[in-house]
């Protein structure tokens, strides 16, 4: 049991600026979604926490890809006992993964610009009796510019309940990634949000303690690498 010093210190997540690489794969995304392998994982940086009081739960796995097509995400959250619980008109409370995107890792300013972007998708909650998965974008608050609003189904999700939780696989083409260009820019701002009613909150750069919802400095960098 850590003593009530310990659990007073700081995260250590914030006092570091990271930057974490993530590899290239060029057939990034068909029509069943997209399965990436160990190689892809991306580090659980919430792990640099524990024994603090900002420590969260692990319980997603949680992997990126690049290609010239965009990006492409895979989540496993494992350790459910109950449903997943999400609504397509309450994105922001349902179970499933968050995003936050700068095409321009600007990771010194404090309210997003029109490169910074907000993607939401839900392994459920959507179609006829909710069962459909949900890709939607949602708004950064305080934005100095909102990003492009994205087209109809021009996001990409797919995913399968499990007993214990669910897989869910993602896409964000570049179309809807205003700046997105891995031959100029290889380092992206990016920060995510695992939420579970049931398990809590997986976070990568920065935990609750933080405006990361709005603030890019709270976001740490993506490195797009070749393999």
């Amino acid at each position: 049991m850590s003593s009530p010093e310990t659990d007073s210190l700081l995260a250590p997540r914030f006092l570091f600026r990271f930057s974490v690489p993530v590899l290239r794969r060029d057939l990034i995304w068909t029509l069943g979604g997209v399965e990436l392998d160990e190689s892809y994982r991306l580090l659980n940086l919430a792990e640099l926490d524990a024994g603090t009081a900002d420590r969260e739960r692990s319980f997603a796995d949680v992997r990126a890809a690049w290609s010239h097509e965009g990006l492409a995400f895979n989540v496993r959250v494992e350790g459910k006992d109950q449903p997943v619980w999400c609504r397509e008109g309450r994105l922001e409370d349902s179970d499933g993964l968050q995003v936050w995107i700068d095409t321009r890792a600007t990771l010194n300013i404090h309210r997003a610009s029109r490169y910074c972007h907000r993607y939401v998708f839900l392994p459920a909650g959507g179609g006829h009796g909710q069962t459909a998965p949900v890709a939607d974008q949602l708004l950064i608050n305080r934005a100095r510019e909102n990003a492009r609003p994205i087209q109809p189904r021009e996001l990409q999700v797919a995913s399968k309940l499990t007993k214990t939780g669910y897989i869910l696989a993602a896409f964000v083409p570049a179309a809807a990634l205003a700046g997105f260009d891995p031959l100029q820019h290889r380092q992206i701002g990016f920060t995510y949000a695992v939420f579970d009613r049931e398990l809590g909150m997986q976070t990568f750069a920065t935990g609750a303690a933080f405006p990361f919802l709005e603030d890019p400095t709270c976001w740490a960098a993506l490195e797009l690498v070749e393999r």
